[in-house]
């Protein structure tokens, strides 16, 4: 792996997972569905799976990309259900999301202590160290995801 792919993939983890419970925090608040469960999921990976992909990392190309993801009572996502929720407005880095949300895995969400399948609001945030801030950054930065 290259310098490069290291910083974005630095950049990218830290972007969506700078605080220790943020993907955590994100989850429930972006929490969709008719059946809230009492715990929403908790992810397990200790690096987010997004590759930030190099031709738009060599312009500085940002963007965000919200997904919806179904994760299933074993915390597994079901690809197969994965949606662009919200597009970055580039299809490179909205497929860099999808691919690489098929490899985050979860604690299952739980109802009465029960694990139960439900759909979150995943936010993928594509950042380049050398570029400007997007519009809404400093939202980030007061949350602490962006770098």
């Amino acid at each position: 792996m290259n310098r490069q792919t290291m910083i974005a993939l630095a950049l990218v983890s830290a972007a969506a997972c700078t605080e220790k419970d943020t993907t955590q925090k994100m989850a429930q608040a972006l929490q969709v569905g008719s059946t809230h469960p009492d715990e929403v999921p908790k992810a397990l990976n200790t690096e987010l799976p997004f590759r930030y992909p190099a031709a738009l990392y060599a312009r500085r190309v940002q963007g965000n990309v919200t997904l919806r993801l179904f994760i299933d009572r074993d915390g597994q996502v079901m690809s197969d259900s994965t949606r662009i929720e919200e597009s970055s407005g580039y299809a490179a880095l909205d497929s860099a999301a999808v691919k690489g949300s098929q490899e985050l895995r979860f604690v299952p969400a739980k109802l009465r202590g029960e694990p139960m399948a439900t759909a979150v609001l995943f936010p993928v945030y594509f950042r380049h160290p050398e570029a400007h801030a997007l519009p809404g950054d400093t939202i980030l930065n007061k949350r602490g995801l962006a770098p």
